[in-house]
């Protein structure tokens, strides 16, 4: 049986490639606003990875980020793959974080009930 942590180190490492692509070479226009990688999910077998994204902005620069960020998926598994060393690159699944605007619309609340 393999390591117990490696999905957690390649998750990690995967955060960090995604997060540099992001803020440096992504080329794709749609990709706008403030979009920050919370956390990786990655499989024990380590064949799919889900990107937890936050997206800061307006609804409809929030979908059209969405689908940029899905159209540049399988380039940015190419690079993983590259980059990482593995042997069979996980495929990128990208999904909304909600948790940042959560905590958000809580502090807000928090806020108007000390007011």
């Amino acid at each position: 049986m393999g390591e117990p942590r490696r999905p957690d180190r390649v998750a990690e490492a995967i955060r960090e490639q995604v997060a540099t692509f992001l803020a440096e070479g992504a080329k794709d226009p749609r990709i706008r606003g403030f979009v920050t990688v919370t956390a990786v999910d990655v499989t024990r077998d380590l064949r799919h990875a889900t990107v937890f994204v936050s997206v800061m902005g307006e609804a409809d620069a929030i979908k059209a980020t969405f689908e940029g960020l899905a159209s540049v998926a399988t380039h940015l598994r190419s690079m993983l793959g590259k980059t990482l060393r593995l042997r069979n690159a996980p495929e990128i699944h990208f999904k909304a974080d909600e948790s940042i605007a959560r905590a958000s619309r809580i502090e807000q609340l928090l806020a108007q009930v000390r007011n």
